[in-house]
């Protein structure tokens, strides 16, 4: 058994497609004993990935990022990701993709052979938000950003996001906004966005934030809707006194932040840079 999951679900493990309860790695594997990997989510509606290129673009990145090899070129990774979804029990899923260093004896250096990379790939269901949450917004509450300063590889090494998430869920809230130095960062799985005069902002692409899919997606949907957009820190006090607040990520998709800390954001609803860009993202989902 497999609490949470369906046992009979499609994964792909190093090869071969088979049931999720079937579907086994080593103790040794670096991954599970260093968290020495990468990941990545790609969402698909009804049935067809969505920006498939860029999610690539970012695994090859985080990739090179540790040094690790691509175990299989492009297409032929690009068809395991099509069979899982062409497997999924729902149309609208999420691949989930994990590539790690490989099984080798416990040791924090690299191993110095070259090993065979652990590629797992598994498919569930895409829960899309609501039209509550899209019509009314969601809650976030604030916290220091207190994880390690390679935000930007899509590392495995969660414990820090896990730690954040758990923090908004014990505050009844839908995401945290974490800051470091006084400045905005993003959330424990998403990227904030700040809107301020009909200007859309969001913190710059380095090491402090992970650049979301999604973050080139706004950018793009800004420009089509005539919205000013800029990159730029972000300090709290702007946060905090601004028009709109959005929140993006692969399953929240793109949500209008209503409350921060308990006090409404601008007006307290969803305001019209969000309905702008919503109805953008929505157009794209439709064209697939």
């Amino acid at each position: 058994m497999i609490p949470g999951m369906p046992g009979d679900s499609l994964v792909y493990l190093n090869g071969e497609f088979t049931r999720a309860d079937q579907a086994k790695i080593s103790v040794l594997d670096r991954g599970f004993i260093f968290g020495d990997g990468i990941y990545e989510v790609v969402p698909a509606y009804h049935g067809k990935a969505f920006r498939m290129a860029e999610h690539l673009n970012r695994l090859e990145r985080s990739l090179a990022a540790i040094s690790i090899p691509m175990p299989m070129d492009r297409a032929a990774l690009t068809a395991v990701i099509e069979k899982l979804i062409a497997g999924a029990a729902t149309k609208d899923c999420i691949v989930y993709l994990q590539i790690t260093r490989g099984v080798y004896k416990r040791d924090h250096a690299f191993p110095a052979q070259a090993i065979t990379p652990t590629v797992f790939g598994m498919v569930t269901p895409l829960v899309v938000p609501s039209a509550q949450q899209r019509e009314q917004g969601v809650a976030v509450v604030s916290i220091k950003d207190e994880r390690w300063l390679h935000c930007e590889i899509k590392s495995v090494s969660l414990l820090g996001n896990v730690l954040a998430r758990q923090q908004a869920v014990e505050a009844g809230v839908d995401e945290v906004i974490q800051y470091r130095d006084g400045f905005l960062t993003e959330g424990s799985s998403s990227n904030i966005w700040v809107v301020r005069g009909g200007k859309l902002l969001a913190p710059p692409k380095n090491n402090l934030i992970l650049e979301g899919i999604r973050y080139g997606l706004m950018a793009e949907l800004a420009e089509q809707a005539g919205v000013p957009f800029e990159a730029r820190p972000i300090p709290r006090a702007e946060v905090e006194s601004a028009d709109e607040v959005l929140v993006t990520s692969a399953t929240k998709e793109v949500l209008p932040v209503t409350r921060i800390d308990g006090k409404p954001v601008g007006d307290g609803k969803p305001g019209p840079v969000y309905r702008l860009l919503r109805a953008g993202y929505d157009a794209r989902i439709a064209a697939l």
